[in-house]
């Protein structure tokens, strides 16, 4: 959603917000400005558009500010306009401020800001934050090196809902203040600097070591110096994190996009993913103190979360019930949150999220651990949202993910849970020790099988070449296949806006065959050597009726009338999706590619979905 970026130091500021901006692009945005303090004065630079339109602006190059707030904006409350991006700035000009996030209270605080006699010239909830931070600073008396802070504070404790912000002020403008609730953001340090932005990969060229704030936690930047605050405004202490990323993953080194880079690196990072945690012998995650004992009077397990994530878990829900024994559910987030689940003690909840920040994950996760259920959380960021609200936390290492449409993140994902089965199974002795030995060695394989997917391309970018004008498509899968499916059918659409729909093979005959016609293409995924001759019989049924048939397969299958066969490596079924997703992947992004369309940054869709 909503990117921020922020600096404070001895440098010009205004090149290294945009260059942050840029590379915050792929959050999704409709509008980008920044706001920097000039001889005293604040100076607002901003327009709708895209971040590469704010250097066209007049006097921009002339700002010598060394300290600035950036924004990208995605709309929620008015429409995409300049009056509606940020920076906003309060009534009088002494504040300026950019928020990622909704106030849900923000009619209640404007209609009482405006008795007080406060103008607004926007329709965002924004506005209202920095007029309310004037209306406390001019009802502040004592004239001390806290007034600021104070106002910002008290502005805060007035706010329902999420946010993170930045504000800068010519009464102190040697200083800027950020603080969070429910949304993300970071604070890099440098040398007699600070960068700040809702994003790791925006400022990761500058600096590894980061501070992460909790909620409602307030910091206070000048150039040499941060201050961290609690509600009360008492000094707390926070200590920084290196981050490992390498700066590079968030540059596309050499490829055309960033999709593509991504999909490549995904031998990479299921070789990171699996990192120690797999030897020959045994699996190990010393973050989890899971005793035998505990892991026998689970009753039911939970795998939460959103989009693509959540096919992680579908995935892995047939490796969790054959190894552990254990009933698991796979459930949307936002579908979780809102329908009472049957969640006790017994009950063990596993989350998952790429950027650590998915809204509704984060507050699904806070539910279940106020019914007493123990919660993992899988994600990609360290010292993200969600790790600081589970009882467990496990990374995938899958490096920065810049494109929208997940790739290397889910793949990454789907080996982590394989693993963390593995792990259960070992410790409860209910499945078979050569079942477990033998997808143990193949996902030591996944990273070189992965390699062998990637080699050659040329055929599935003849086939997108063939198929890119459909407007309609089909993906067709049993047990994990459908789950593949799914997936398949999301990259389509995220990427190609292709109208596409994923089914479990089975279930062509109630009612989904309708409409099926001559031309129509159906792709199909066959992993599972006991499925292929039920697989084969659905697919007859829609070559019968005209459909163009694109298989993705392991299996020895001749071919019965198929448009076209792309065979993958062989693999224990169980993580055959690791591998059979590559193709789909791949086959999303040619197309999107011949059709001409922004890769990267698909239209109305965001990264990161930080608001419900």
């Amino acid at each position: 959603m909503c990117g921020i970026v922020g600096y404070i130091g001895d440098k010009k500021a205004t090149p290294i917000l945009i260059q942050g901006l840029t590379r915050l692009e792929y959050r999704g945005y409709d509008s980008a400005g920044i706001a920097v303090i000039e001889n005293n004065k604040i100076e607002v630079k901003k327009d709708k558009g895209r971040v590469s339109n704010l250097t066209l602006l007049d006097g921009i190059d002339n700002l010598e500010a060394t300290i600035g707030i950036a924004h990208t904006r995605w709309a929620t409350h008015g429409k995409p306009s300049k009056e509606n991006s940020h920076p906003h700035m309060d009534m009088e000009g002494l504040f300026a401020i950019v928020h990622n996030g909704i106030i849900e209270n923000y009619n209640e605080l404007k209609n009482d800001l405006t008795q007080k006699g406060y103008k607004f010239i926007s329709q965002t909830d924004t506005e209202v934050i920095v007029n309310l931070i004037n209306y406390y600073y001019n009802q502040d008396k004592n004239e001390d090196e806290l007034k600021f802070l104070r106002a910002v504070k008290n502005a805060c404790m007035d706010l329902k809902g999420s946010f993170a912000l930045e504000i800068i002020s010519n009464k102190e403008p040697e200083k800027m203040i950020v603080v969070r609730k429910d949304s993300p953001l970071v604070i890099g340090k440098g040398n007699g600097e600070s960068y700040i932005a809702s994003d790791i990969p925006a400022i990761l060229s500058y600096t590894r070591d980061f501070y992460f704030l909790n909620d409602y936690e307030f910091a206070y930047l000048s150039r040499n110096n941060i201050k961290f605050y609690d509600t009360n405004l008492n000094e707390i202490k926070k200590e920084t994190k290196a981050i490992e990323w390498d700066s590079k993953g968030a540059e596309k080194d050499g490829y055309e996009h960033f999709m593509l880079k991504e999909i490549n690196e995904q031998p990479k990072a299921i070789r990171e993913t699996i990192g120690t945690r797999l030897n020959n012998s045994k699996v190990s995650f010393d973050e989890l103190s899971f005793t035998r004992e505990y892991l026998e009077e689970i009753n039911k397990m939970y795998i939460v979360a959103c989009g693509t994530a959540m096919h992680a878990g579908l995935v892995s829900k047939n490796i969790f019930e054959k190894l552990c024994k254990i009933p698991v559910e796979v459930d949307i987030a936002s579908e979780f949150r809102y329908r009472d689940p049957l969640i006790n003690n017994k009950t063990l909840v596993i989350y998952i999220s790429q950027s650590g920040e998915t809204a509704d994950t984060i507050a699904a996760l806070k539910l279940a651990k106020a019914k007493g259920a123990k919660t993992i959380a899988i994600t990609n960021v360290i010292g993200s949202s969600i790790t600081r609200e589970a009882d467990y936390s496990i990374y995938t290492h899958a490096g920065p993910e810049i494109a929208v449409a997940s790739t290397k993140a889910y793949t990454s994902q789907v080996t982590m849970l394989a693993l963390i089965a593995l792990y259960f199974a070992e410790i409860l002795e209910r499945a078979d020790t050569n079942k477990i030995n033998t997808i143990k060695e193949d996902i030591l394989k996944l990273p070189n099988k992965a390699e062998e997917v990637l080699k050659d391309t040329s055929e599935i970018q003849e086939v997108a070449k063939r198929i890119y004008k459909e407007r309609d498509m089909f993906f067709l899968g049993r047990g994990v296949d459908y789950a593949v499916s799914l997936e398949g059918s999301l990259k389509l659409k995220e990427i190609s806006y292709i109208h596409s729909e994923g089914y479990a093979s089975g279930e062509l005959k109630h009612g989904p065959i309708a409409l099926i016609d001559i031309g129509v293409t159906v792709i199909a995924t066959i992993t599972n050597k006991d499925l292929v001759e039920k697989s084969i019989s659905n697919i007859q049924e829609v070559i019968s009726r005209g459909a163009k048939i694109i298989v993705v397969t392991n299996q020895n299958i001749e071919n019965k009338g198929f448009d076209t066969i792309i065979r993958i490596p062989e693999i224990s079924t169980e993580i055959s999706p690791v591998l059979s997703i590559i193709p789909l992947q791949l086959l999303s992004y040619y197309i999107s590619k011949e059709k001409g369309l922004d890769v990267d940054k698909p239209r109305n869709l965001a990264k990161s979905v930080t608001v419900e």
